[in-house]
């Protein structure tokens, strides 16, 4: 897994080689997401990026995979929490969706840095939207990250692999948080971390009432 660049570890709590890489990191993030706002996607080159975050292409890869997934690296580090706090969820009586929306709120709880993860997915939310490329890498990214935690749910909780309740729980809280992520970008003034999580708990609170949702 790569490094989250919005943890909130403190940073004593980290070496000096983990320091420089989350600074990096979120330097090629933030000026990725920039360049590619100011001139298109297409319109910036790997080896213009890493000239103007002052690193090799050998760097950059340590880092990331592809443009796609610079771009796409603000809501992978929210997913990439999750996907790895479900190894030690406390299942127990609580249904297990309960379970997921709560470890999801947690998760991007984790993500208040003051600001700057918010600037960063709105960024790259609209980026995704006006370029083909980034819309897919994500929907490969949620797929393979989906089918991940689908799987340690199984084994967790000694599921067969053809039980279909993991993935559909889960995928209701994927869908859930898209739908919020959607209302939020759309309300006007500026966007704030806390609209994004009350959006959220508004969205899964709306849960039972669409899953018995009918027109006269």
């Amino acid at each position: 897994m790569t490094a989250d660049i919005s943890s909130t570890s403190a940073p004593g709590a980290l070496s000096l080689r983990e320091r420089k890489k989350l600074k990096t990191r979120a330097a090629l993030v933030d000026t990725a997401l920039a360049l590619f706002t100011e001139r298109g996607f297409d319109g910036v080159t790997l080896d213009e990026l890493c000239e103007a975050v002052e690193v090799s292409k050998r760097t950059f890869f340590r880092n990331f995979a592809s443009k796609e997934q610079v771009a796409s690296a603000p809501l992978e580090a929210l997913w990439n929490g999750l996907r790895d706090d479900v190894e030690h969820l406390p299942f127990g009586r609580v249904p297990v969706l309960e379970v997921l929306q709560e470890a999801l709120l947690v998760a991007l709880a984790r993500m208040d840095d003051g600001g700057a993860w918010v600037t960063r997915v709105r960024r790259s939310r609209e980026l995704a939207e006006r370029t083909p490329s980034i819309a897919a890498y994500g929907l490969q990214y949620c797929d393979g990250t989906s089918a991940a935690i689908e799987a340690t749910l199984q084994r967790r909780l000694g599921l067969d692999p053809a039980d279909p309740r993991p993935r559909l729980a889960l995928d209701l809280v994927v869908a859930s948080f898209h739908a919020a992520l959607r209302a939020w970008t759309a309300r006007p003034g500026a966007l704030t971390h806390a609209g994004l999580a009350a959006e959220l708990r508004s969205v899964f609170a709306a849960l039972p009432g669409a899953l018995a949702f009918s027109v006269a």
